[in-house]
């Protein structure tokens, strides 16, 4: 089997020459998806009718009417603005003339593909105090399709089942105990009737799984954990007695244990030749193993099957067939839940079927998707951790002094927990055998959090303290030390295991990626830049100014026989929410202006004039709190607020900046949205169940020093104000 272009169904192919492929390829005669459309995507250059246009994940197109030689004529064509101000990161699906997609807290809009005309649209009606539980923004990375309906993942945990012509709900189910800290934020995917979904939640505490719907009525199917309960017993799974073996099951089982983590929160690709679903599986919960899965001694032991792993399960049932641990005894959140690409490639004179993966570990990884057996790995980032990837057992040459959950030492280990690259989507062009990377440096120092206990109602579960890597009060020195970091698009030859070349970009955090057949990849940036190169060699052909910083992956797809190219533009996620977007651009800060782009060949459409980033002055109260308290605040802040609001308090241009914050002058009100939950409705739930009164004034207490510290050098004239 070529994993490039499935071969379409006989049946299909005696009707194409005399009706296209539009209506068989992009619905089935009668509009609907069906197993033989979805297994025949790669031959539908019409559509975009799963997440990487094809089971294999590949995220390129062979249209070819957009090539290098015109590229720099596409314009835009048409613009649509979206009604949340957060991260964007979906795919849109394309079906027969009509663009749909997620945007930020689950909502859903269909378009005109050609016009852009609004055609419908749904909100969940997520609540806002959801946004606590979610890691990394209240973002939705797209949707599946199957029949005539749209299936979606909302923030809360439901699985939705909305018909295609009209948005309105067929069904809902609940696939998460939402009592506990789980957000489903990944795209769902559909095999043969069944929808697999999976969720998030590792940060805070819970027990990873996948599971099957049955797309007529969400009825759960079947349900595959990732990490033992630690009770396991003869009637369990083998996989997960074998998975016990390997972890501390005592602690697993406590009564005060939390989940272990293990989600799997968006990568999959499957084979329907091989009939393996593919799924990648995220870190531990806590992060810190001596935590986790502590040893005799105390410090971590074991593997701890399957964090970090790339698991292959059966869709019909979900059989365990077999897994590759990319980062035994993780402790560092390298996830394994990054992009998965499945292609057919010569290596060392052998035709191979494979599967591969850049996680986060700074590792790219190629193995044998049928087997699970490993081919090879070599770094396609600076790693410290390990000094490289043993070729007879596959496991990584650890670097003792990185493996902080034993010696207890802060260490500055690269990748970060944001990885070498993180959920941005790769690309693969088949015809230059490359894989496209959005990778980036950026290191992080993990010191373990003395006395850690786990707290299931708020904050980050890690066992590592998040405030430990906090830089001087100097923003110099930030934009000193910001200058450091990198983001790269890398064209990686998986073969040789090595770059054919590479683009420097200024920043971490940009875009995912998208391949054409006419030589061209796509990508957007933190720079505010929706970009494209030239395949083969990485010359920026064309650039089209944003306005805002674009971390989601484009696609193609045609209308009437025009090829038009389209990306969610909406800077937000994981990095854009806890880092000052001044650091990333020395022009101005980085800002969410949350927008589809489409564009074409010919088009001349602009954007509105771009508006200045308002932002108050720091003006805080005097900072008269005891060094005592301060610190306190230090610790609290570091384990309950960094995740959103930014280490040191230095807020990005996606939530508040809690240092310009209007109640940071006024304990009561400080106290009211903090405590009482307030602003629930916005995000902001409350945290009475984690923090005391007094620990949430002496937050406040913290923030205000660092305002102070702040305004002061920006007085001094050494830093810029923001």
């Amino acid at each position: 089997m070529n994993i490039t272009r499935w071969a379409v169904p006989a049946a299909c192919a005696a009707v194409l020459a005399l009706a296209g492929c539009k209506d068989i390829l992009g619905g089935g005669a009668d509009g609907r998806v069906t197993s033989a459309t979805l297994v025949s995507a790669g031959d539908d250059t019409a559509n975009w009718i799963t997440h990487g246009r094809t089971y294999s994940e590949q995220r390129y197109s062979p249209l070819d009417q957009i090539d290098t030689g015109n590229v720099g004529q596409l314009g835009l064509a048409w613009f649509a603005d979206m009604d949340t101000a957060r991260g964007q990161e979906a795919t849109p699906l394309v079906i027969d003339g009509r663009l749909y997609l997620t945007t930020a807290w689950s909502k859903v809009k269909a378009f005109d593909a050609a016009t852009g005309e609004k055609l419908w649209e749904y909100d969940p009606e997520v609540p806002g105090e959801t946004g606590v539980k979610a890691c990394c923004d209240v973002v939705n990375r797209g949707l599946a399709t199957w029949g005539d309906s749209l299936f979606l993942g909302t923030l809360d945990g439901r699985l939705v089942a909305l018909d295609r012509d009209t948005g309105k709900v067929q069904w809902e189910t609940v696939t998460v105990d939402q009592s506990q800290s789980y957000t489903v934020t990944g795209a769902p995917r559909v095999i043969d009737g069944k929808i697999i979904i999976g969720n998030g939640g590792a940060e805070f505490g819970v027990r990873g799984y996948v599971a099957a719907y049955d797309a007529r009525d969400g009825e759960e199917l079947w349900r595959f954990y990732t990490v033992p309960e630690g009770t396991e017993d003869e009637s369990s799974p083998e996989y997960l007695k074998t998975a016990a073996e390997t972890w501390n099951t005592d602690v697993l089982a406590a009564s005060d244990a939390i989940g272990g983590g293990g989600t799997v929160w968006d990568s999959m690709a499957y084979d329907p030749d091989l009939g393996l679903l593919y799924i990648g599986v995220g870190n531990g919960s806590p992060w810190n193993r001596a935590y986790r899965s502590p040893g005799e001694d105390g410090t971590g032991d074991g593997d701890n099957l399957y964090l970090s792993s790339i698991v292959a399960i059966r869709p019909d049932t979900g059989e365990y067939v077999w897994h590759y641990q990319t980062t035994p005894g993780e402790t560092w959140d390298y996830t394994a839940t990054q992009h998965m690409i499945l292609a057919d490639m010569e290596i060392d004179g052998a035709q191979r079927q494979v599967i591969m993966q850049a996680p986060k570990n700074g590792f790219f990884y190629v193995i044998d998707r049928a087997t699970g057996e490993f081919i090879s790995a070599k770094p396609y980032v600076s790693v410290n951790w390990a000094s490289g990837i043993d070729p007879e057992t596959g496991r990584p040459i650890e670097n003792p002094e990185a493996r902080v959950d034993k010696t207890g030492q802060p260490a500055l280990v690269t990748p970060g927990a944001l990885g070498g690259h993180n959920w941005h989507p790769m690309a693969y062009h088949p015809g230059e055998n490359l894989v496209y990377i959005p990778a980036f440096e950026a290191g992080m120092v993990y010191a373990p959090e003395a006395d850690w206990k786990p707290d299931r109602a708020r904050g980050f579960n890690v066992g590592f303290n998040l405030g430990a890597g906090d830089l001087p009060p100097d923003l110099g020195i930030r934009r000193e030390v910001a200058g450091t970091l990198k983001g790269m698009l890398v064209a990686w030859d998986p073969v040789k295991q090595e770059p054919r070349w590479s683009v420097e970009h200024p920043g971490p955090w940009n875009g995912g990626l998208l391949a054409t057949g006419g030589g061209l990849v796509f990508q957007g940036t933190a720079g505010s830049e929706f970009n494209a190169y030239s395949a083969a060699t990485g010359e920026q052909l064309w650039s089209f100014a944003a306005q805002t910083g674009v971390v989601a992956p484009p696609i193609t797809y045609t209308v009437d026989g025009e090829q038009y190219v389209a990306v969610l533009a909406g800077w937000g996620g994981a990095y854009a929410i806890t880092v000052d977007g001044a650091l990333l651009n020395s022009k101005a800060p980085v800002k969410n202006i949350s927008r589809l782009l489409v564009f074409k060949l010919g088009a001349s459409g602009e954007l509105p004039p771009e508006l200045e980033l308002a932002s108050l002055p720091l003006d805080p109260p005097p900072s008269r709190a005891s060094p005592e308290t301060i610190a306190l605040g230090a610790q609290k802040y570091a384990r309950y607020c960094a995740v959103c609001h930014a280490p040191a308090a230095v807020g990005s241009t996606v939530l508040p900046d809690l240092r310009r914050a209007g109640s940071l002058g006024d304990a009561r009100a400080w106290a009211a949205v903090v405590h009482d939950g307030l602003l629930k409705d916005n995000g902001m739930a409350s945290f009475a169940d984690s923090l005391s009164k007094a620990e949430i004034e002496a937050i406040r207490a913290y923030v205000i020093q660092r305002a102070n510290e702040d305004k002061a050098m920006e007085g001094n004239g050494r830093v810029a104000r923001r």
